[in-house]
């Protein structure tokens, strides 16, 4: 049985097709459309009934949800790619980061932009709510930076948490929201590896790449 992959282009999903791809996987690429609400559909909600992506069924039949779990998963099951630290202090460090990212860039940040009447129902805080995401993101991009000062990557090596940090870099850019100078290096260091190349064509941004 192939692997399944359940992504949405341009997503949070983006980070683990990278992950993917650069642990030289071969799957199959499910896409779940977000807009038109695939997520809650009968087929989907019984791969993963918490209707999020990505998700990333296993030869076996498992099904992996949450960003986390799946780029620990691939890190763990390819140790020959070194997506994570061998030692583990620079393993919860990486793990740290990646948890930052994904819990506070993403779902507190960016969702307040991307998804603002879930934080408020009413349009009249609307403003207030995408401004209070748009605090989250430029302190998370400021605290991000510090930690990339005199690095290439979050860890010695290019890692999980490089992923997910990518993904959040990507919207930044698209939403014309300015990444500060280590962020902004990273992200170009990011767009120089073949894997993410061949992402951002296969999910329709190669002008990404320009």
């Amino acid at each position: 049985m192939t692997k399944k992959f359940y992504m949405t282009p341009g997503s949070c999903s983006t980070g683990i097709h990278i992950l993917l791809e650069e642990c030289g996987l071969v799957f199959e690429a499910w896409i779940i459309n977000l807009l038109a609400g695939d997520q809650y559909k009968k087929d989907y909600q019984a791969i993963n009934p918490k209707g999020t992506i990505p998700a990333l069924v296993l030869d076996d039949g498992t099904a992996l949800t949450e960003f986390s779990a799946i780029a620990w998963w691939l890190a763990r099951s390819y140790p020959k790619r070194k997506l994570l630290p061998a030692d583990i202090a620079g393993e919860v460090r990486v793990l740290g980061w990646l948890n930052y990212i994904v819990h506070t860039l993403h779902t507190q940040g960016f969702a307040r932009i991307f998804t603002t009447e879930r934080f408020a129902p009413s349009s009249c805080d609307h403003e207030s709510v995408q401004a209070q995401g748009r605090q989250i993101i430029d302190q998370g991009f400021a605290l991000i930076n510090r930690e990339l000062a005199g690095r290439n990557w979050l860890a010695d090596d290019f890692g999980i948490a490089d992923a997910a940090l990518f993904y959040v870099e990507f919207w930044a850019v698209r939403t014309d929201i300015p990444l500060p100078e280590h962020c902004a290096a990273h992200y170009r260091r990011m767009l120089t590896r073949p894997a993410v190349r061949q992402v951002l064509a296969e999910e329709g941004y190669a002008s990404a790449l320009r």
